[in-house]
């Protein structure tokens, strides 16, 4: 197998990215409603045509648009599982991954249905093969569409959010059995793409993540990196920690549309580069007024979202630019009555200098300093 390699222009959707998978690679593709993660996805299985595209699997060129080649779906070589299982209704488990194994191009002389049994077995799902796709729960049938996407021997593996339809349970009973079988299959060296908002897919499939925001890569890298420090708006969300992205205004100021955040050291970075502020919620300390002493870097929010997780009480500031959630602080249920916080109030935030890291920022690419 080979690396997979994807540059595309949708330009009524307002896409507009290049990405690579490496060959054994499980990269993982994130981002908001609307980012263009599954227009992404469907120019590489060929259901969607770009107006400027190439997507190419090794040697093989799937799609050049400067050049007209459109190479089917049904030629593509490409594994796609959605969120709806989409098993043929009329035939049994082992009848609809059989349908794939009898398709399959593979090296091997096995027979397909020993190819099917095999799979059905891989993914927990052999004593189901008689039964009608009706008879499955949703964690059953999602199985049976994996073993059947792969039953196929693709030479890529696209899963656009194939977990997001099934309850907590069914979701942790399938991520081993997914996790499991793509580790697995690392020696066949299959490129395989995970959309994803869930961040327990990303923690426990993934091993790069690539952050799409309005058509376009926001940040790419490996999933420590990520959780360590993530350089975009939804990222950071998704990790959860604070970014403040920014223009170094001076050797120790940072220019946002927050405010100026003081005394962050930045002794590496030159003047006017962009730049990344990132901290943790646990970090933030919020305050009824203004407050004055250490704190230096403090910002007037109103008070977008109050999320309840365990003890502690997670505050959300509206973002200054347009209105949606921006800073995040972890206080303590007993500082959430204390300052009567409710969905609205005008409160400020502040962060402690030597709580925050600085990082070299920009649009694809963010390396941390």
């Amino acid at each position: 197998m080979s690396d997979l390699d994807v540059s595309a222009a949708v330009t009524d959707r307002g896409v507009d990215l290049t990405f690579n998978v490496a060959a054994g690679e499980v990269l993982a593709v994130v981002g908001p409603n609307g980012a263009g993660k599954s227009t992404a996805m469907s120019v590489v299985a060929g259901l969607l045509r770009a107006q400027r595209a190439t997507v190419r699997v090794g040697d093989r060129i799937l799609t050049d648009t400067a050049e007209r080649v459109h190479v089917p779906v049904h030629d593509r070589r490409i594994g796609l599982l959605l969120q709806d299982p989409l098993l043929f209704p009329h035939m049994t488990v082992l009848g609809n991954v059989l349908f794939a194994a009898r398709h399959a191009r593979t090296a091997s002389n096995t027979e397909p249905g020993s190819v099917a049994r095999q799979w059905l077995h891989r993914v927990g799902a052999a004593e189901w093969a008689d039964r009608r796709p009706a008879e499955l729960s949703g964690g059953q049938a999602q199985r049976v569409a994996l073993a059947r996407a792969l039953a196929a021997d693709p030479d890529v593996l696209l899963l656009d959010e194939p977990l997001a339809g099934l309850d907590v349970a069914g979701a942790a009973a399938v991520r081993p059995i997914l996790r499991d079988v793509l580790t697995q299959e690392r020696p066949s060296l299959r490129p395989a793409v995970l959309v994803t908002h869930d961040l327990l897919d990303v923690l426990s499939i993934a091993d790069r993540v690539l952050v799409l925001e309005d058509g376009a890569v926001a940040e790419s890298g490996p999933v420590a990196d990520f959780l360590a420090a993530p350089r975009s708006r939804f990222g950071a969300r998704m990790a959860g920690v604070n970014v403040v992205r920014g223009v170094l205004a001076g050797p120790t100021t940072l220019r946002s549309a927050d405010g100026r955040w003081h005394g962050v050291p930045a002794e590496a970075l030159s003047a006017e580069s962009e730049v990344l502020a990132v901290f943790s919620p646990a970090s933030v300390a919020v305050y009824p007024d203004q407050p004055h002493g250490s704190p230096r870097n403090s910002i007037r929010v109103r008070v977008a979202q109050l999320d309840v997780t365990g003890a502690a009480v997670r505050v959300r500031g509206a973002d200054q630019a347009d209105g949606g959630p921006g800073l995040a602080a972890d206080v303590t249920r007993e500082a959430v009555a204390e300052l009567r916080l409710t969905v609205g109030k005008q409160v400020w935030m502040a962060v402690k200098t030597q709580l925050v890291s600085l990082h070299a920022g920009h649009r694809s690419e963010m390396s941390p300093l």
